[in-house]
């Protein structure tokens, strides 16, 4: 890659989000690091990806936050320039419960962070990267769940909705574009080994539920990132609206 490209992934700071933006920067990409609160995080993975040559800029915001969104987009815009690369990484997820308990307040955090601002973020970069608004095109990833397959019964049933959600929004969103230069592809990670589940209050949970992967172990991050910045390059130039499942055979 002769000149950097600059890619904004969001919830940057640890796990698949910082595995991501290491990788990009070790492939030859400028890269914007979202974060929410986690920003010794933030600072960590950018030290690393600077360490690889790239220019790094960190932008803080709460992906249920309209406002927050937009300053993060200008912000990236301001120090990176033009954007080619949109990682929508950022979710949440909440401890086991069954879905008849699940009270209004986390229903609506949950698709906030994990569909609404999954959809913000990519209208922000749709009018950045589309030729009807004179853009040169562009690549957006959004990070779904296996969950959105298996249901997540008696866990987070609410979670693999959220992610199913965004599913059927990345196959719409595909459509809609690929005549403007913009590809939209996902990647469904399975178990993987972040500090997801220990957020949620189920640290542990990876090793945990080994046993029902075909493969018998959980995911690690670097295997996920490998799988999105393979669909940012022009190795998949012919493939939009696609989900690729990173679960191990789950």
């Amino acid at each position: 890659m002769t000149e950097r490209k600059s890619v904004l992934i969001t919830g940057a700071s640890a796990g698949i989000g910082a595995a991501t933006a290491v990788l990009a920067a070790a492939q030859g990409y400028n890269v914007g690091i979202g974060y929410r609160s986690d920003e010794k995080g933030a600072r960590e993975v950018a030290k690393r990806a600077h360490a690889l040559g790239a220019k790094t800029v960190l932008l803080q915001g709460d992906m249920a936050v309209e406002a927050d969104i937009l300053r993060i987009f200008t912000q990236c815009d301001t120090a990176l320039g033009p954007l080619y690369g949109l990682v929508n990484n950022a979710g949440i997820v909440d401890t086991t419960q069954r879905v008849e308990d699940m009270s209004r307040v986390r229903l609506e955090q949950m698709f906030m962070v994990n569909t609404v601002g999954v959809i913000q973020c990519a209208q922000h970069a749709v009018k950045r990267m589309a030729k009807r608004y004179g853009g040169v095109g562009g690549c957006i990833v959004n990070i779904s769940s296996v969950a959105a397959r298996t249901g997540s019964a008696g866990q987070y049933v609410d979670y693999a909705a959220s992610k199913a959600a965004v599913d059927i929004f990345t196959t719409g969103l595909a459509q809609e574009n690929a005549r403007e230069g913009i590809r939209v592809n996902a990647v469904r990670p399975g178990i993987t080994r972040t500090q997801i589940h220990a957020k949620g209050g189920e640290p542990g949970r990876e090793d945990a539920l080994a046993h029902l992967i075909p493969m018998g172990r959980a995911g690690e991050a670097t295997e996920i990132a490998e799988a999105i910045l393979f669909l940012l390059s022009e190795k998949a130039s012919y493939m939009t609206g696609a989900i690729l499942d990173v679960g191990g055979g789950r």
